[in-house]
């Protein structure tokens, strides 16, 4: 075998494969059509359809087709929803791109009717080996897959079989979406939409238009975050409320300073029942990396510590989820998305009518500056709120430069977004490693009232453990100062001052 192809062909082509001719070829049945049931897997953010690539779970193997790989086998057996939960296999190993915290969740199920072809010359001797799936949903929905196989030494004929797939309407695998076709109407979901913005467009419709379309992606998380399926519904969930307050306090003089505030209050109120489910679930989402930071004489009470975690992150799902179920958060929330539809009752302030595009470039270049102003003061002695400040600056930076990205020129625009970017992970680091010491020193605190036997194991190793983290928050201190050397490159302050300051760059 020297090269695999796969492809989508219409269902004419394909009901019609076995009986076409291919020049001087024939199709010859190698075998019995076989029938199986198979649900189809993705995680919500559809990561393997996005790459092209088709799970299927037929009970008894995990299959995987791949533009590059061809389809890939392994036993079915996985000890829960994730890709770690997989046994070891080539169906794992091609699963790199999907997220360790994403669930691999089903997106439907029907049947795989499997077809093999081989064509063959004038002396029966295989020239081409066809593999046809036909795909179809419990809903009636199908979708055919053609796998052309050359032989070694018959380059020529893959070339004239490929060559006539394509003339029958055949398309790559990987172009297009299977998952439309089988499953019309799935709505799929994208955290970091494109949000058209129009060069004339007044700032009050583009706030408008930013807060409803992040809305809606915040109320996709929940059932996810109901139901427990992974982490970064949470996390999710939590972003686009972020990006939402973000455009109230960034887009100053948009909306009436009373609605504003109002506004703020209720999206604050939103987000302030989540915060300890995340904190708890990114110090279990670590638990390894704690464990490497500790020696092993304070792994027991260690141990402890993470079965505490686990144990107040179920009543915390819990209180979430009746919270998220609660009427009075469903009719807050859909109020919410009702306002910002329609947006008509929403008080304008004085900046109402600037027009986007000139409002944007104003609020980019003075936060820029803003957090050029914080980054040249800091070192090794800068207090750690500081260092906070500047983390916080470069969120609002570069939440703003996301929402009006499209508007500018692309290459010019990712050359500055992306050492921003890595500023920005220095900082998130230094300042989980503070948070995380704050909270372990609060435990410490509480642990000290009482004197178990078990709580003085796990003082002990949250003292440790505290010492660690400052030592690393140290070190990110120093990164944080590598980073912004980098960020504030003369190309980089060059690109910001044109597109978002010079006259030039207005045009």
């Amino acid at each position: 075998m020297k090269q695999t192809d796969h492809y989508c062909l219409p269902l004419k082509t394909a009901s019609d494969l076995p009986d076409l001719k291919f020049g001087k070829l024939t199709p010859i049945a190698t075998g019995d059509e076989t029938s199986r049931a198979f649900q189809l897997l993705d995680t919500f953010d559809d990561t393997l359809s996005g790459a092209g690539k088709l799970l299927w779970d037929t009970g008894e193997t995990l299959e995987l087709l791949t533009p590059r790989d061809g389809l890939l086998r392994q036993p079915a057996t996985r000890s829960g929803p994730f890709v770690t939960d997989l046994a070891d296999g080539p169906v794992k190993a091609a699963l790199g791109e999907v997220s360790p915290l994403r669930a691999l969740l089903p997106v439907g199920e029907g049947d795989i009717q499997e077809t093999r072809l081989s064509l063959v010359d004038g002396e029966q001797k295989t020239r081409v080996r066809i593999n046809l799936r036909l795909l179809t949903t419990q809903q009636g929905e199908s979708v055919a897959i053609v796998t052309l196989q050359g032989l070694r030494g018959y380059d020529k004929a893959l070339a004239q079989v490929r060559k006539q797939i394509l003339a029958s309407g055949g398309a790559p695998l990987g172009e297009g979406s299977i998952y439309a076709t089988l499953f019309p109407g799935r709505a799929g979901y994208v955290a970091k939409p494109a949000i058209l913005i129009g060069q004339d467009e007044a700032a009050y419709h583009a706030a408008n238009s930013i807060i409803g379309t992040y809305l809606p992606i915040a109320r996709a998380n929940e059932k996810g975050i109901i139901d427990d399926t992974d982490t970064e519904f949470l996390h999710d969930y939590r972003i686009a409320l972020r990006k939402i307050r973000s455009v109230l306090s960034l887009f100053s003089g948009v909306y009436g300073e009373k609605a504003t505030l109002r506004l703020k209050t209720r999206f604050s109120e939103l987000m302030s029942p989540t915060g300890r489910l995340r904190d708890l679930d990114v110090y279990l989402a670590e638990k390894d990396k704690f464990f490497a930071l500790l020696p092993a004489t304070l792994h027991p009470g260690l141990a402890q510590l993470f079965d505490m975690f686990a144990d107040q992150r179920k009543e915390a799902q819990t209180a979430l989820s009746n919270h998220l179920k609660s009427k009075a958060y469903r009719q807050e929330v859909g109020d919410l998305v009702d306002l910002f539809a329609k947006g008509k009752k929403i008080k304008r302030g004085p900046d109402a009518d600037r027009p986007a595009l000139d409002y944007s470039r104003a609020l980019i270049w003075k936060r820029y500056r803003k957090v050029c102003r914080i980054a040249a003061g800091i070192d090794a002695q800068t207090e750690d709120e500081e260092v906070h400040r500047l983390r916080i600056q470069c969120k609002k930076l570069r939440y703003l430069m996301e929402f009006f990205g499209p508007v500018f020129p692309r290459a010019e625009f990712q050359s500055i977004l992306k050492p921003l970017k890595r500023l920005q992970d220095n900082l998130g680091l230094f300042n989980d490693y503070s948070v995380q010491q704050d909270n372990l020193r609060a435990l410490l605190d509480d642990l000290g009232r009482t004197s178990e036997k078990k709580n003085l194991e796990i003082a002990q190793s949250v003292g440790a453990l505290v010492a660690v983290l400052h030592r690393k928050q140290l070190e990110e201190r120093a990164k944080v100062m590598k980073s912004f050397g980098n960020f504030n490159s003369k190309t980089t302050r060059d690109t910001f001052r044109t597109l978002f300051h010079d006259t030039e760059g207005k045009k």
